[in-house]
């Protein structure tokens, strides 16, 4: 009987959980179709920007797979870039890799920049590898300028207005100062570049050359009258060299007269000499003063000596008759002898002032 009922309460379950099952394992069907559905909507739209960017260059003959663009997205490096200077240097006939673009794209490089460079040099028959173009991209140059500057030479004017000096000033050796302005055409020596001097050395080689030859000159008028000479003369030292220039021409574009820096020197130096005369002459007159003075202080010591003599003589003529040395009779006479000769200096006085 018991088994009976226990039957009887199952048999519902079974019944109920029959009847509920297939609609519950459709639910989940559903929920998971949706979600892999929604994934895969999400990867279609993400993918789709790398199926474009492959499919564009495929079609412009300069192919990169899928997975290449989407391995460049993880590490980073923006794939629309790599494709487009890939598809640019192809157009341009040159064979540039996708891994090549990436590694120097990692390196800090600008790749669109170089691929320019390379087609503008490959137009102008500049050899230029990918290997140097990056090398110069890296060192920090801007290879781009630097080949525009191959094929359109620039002009560089000594001194840069930016330094505030307007020329090179040097003396010839009458003493006279020029003034000279000079331009400097050059273009770029692509092989020399890294490691190569700046515009700053090529102004500051021209300047000095400009100095060397105007002070070499016996005057200033051969310098006016010939001042080609002066660019000769500075290109024939090879001032280009150990630089990333080549030194095209030096033209002299103004020179003019200064100063007469001889003269000025002449009359400093005649102003100086014044001033040490005058030093040694008040010295001199110095010294000339602190002898008066000794001699005066010397003398004045001495006639203190002859009044203390002088108060000896009283002394000296008591003693002379005390002790019978000195009669008086010879003290009277000594008397009159002194009275004769204040009476002859005083009569003498009148005439001396006459």
């Amino acid at each position: 009987m018991q088994s009976n009922f226990a039957t009887g309460l199952v048999a519902p379950s079974l019944a109920q959980s029959a009847a509920i099952g297939p609609s519950s394992l459709g639910v989940v069907f559903w929920v998971v179709l949706a979600v892999v559905g929604l994934i895969g909507f999400v990867m279609l739209i993400v993918i789709s920007q790398y199926i474009q960017l492959a499919v564009q260059a495929w079609l412009s003959g300069a192919p990169v797979s899928l997975l290449k663009l989407v391995m460049m997205r993880l590490r980073k490096v923006s794939p629309a870039d790599i494709v487009f200077n890939r598809i640019s240097a192809k157009k341009a006939g040159l064979e540039v890799d996708s891994d090549q673009l990436e590694s120097h794209y990692l390196a800090g490089g600008n790749i669109e920049r170089v691929v320019r460079a390379m087609i503008a040099a490959d137009k102008a028959k500049i050899e230029l590898p990918w290997d140097r173009a990056t090398a110069i991209d890296l060192a920090g140059r801007d290879i781009l300028a630097a080949v525009k500057t191959s094929v359109d030479p620039k002009v560089i004017d000594c001194p840069n207005p930016a330094s505030g000096k307007t020329t090179v000033d040097a003396v010839a050796q009458d003493g006279i100062q020029l003034r000279a302005r000079a331009r400097v055409t050059v273009r770029t020596n692509i092989a020399r570049l890294v490691g190569g001097a700046t515009e700053e050395t090529i102004i500051a080689r021209v300047g000095e050359g400009i100095i060397a030859t105007i002070g070499s000159a016996e005057n200033h008028k051969a310098v006016l009258e010939h001042p080609d000479r002066i660019s000769k003369t500075v290109l024939a030292k090879g001032l280009d060299s150990g630089t990333a220039f080549e030194i095209l021409s030096i033209d002299i574009a103004e020179i003019d007269v200064g100063e007469n820096i001889g003269a000025n020197l002449q009359t400093a130096q005649a102003t100086a000499d014044t001033k040490r005369f005058q030093a040694q002459a008040e010295q001199r007159r110095a010294l000339a003063v602190a002898q008066e003075a000794e001699y005066q202080a010397e003398a004045q010591k001495n006639r203190a000596l002859v009044v203390l003599a002088e108060a000896e003589v009283p002394k000296a003529i008591s003693d002379a008759l005390r002790g019978g040395n000195f009669g008086l009779m010879d003290y009277y006479r000594m008397q009159n002898l002194m009275a004769d000769t204040g009476m002859r200096a005083a009569l003498a006085k009148p005439e001396q002032q006459s």
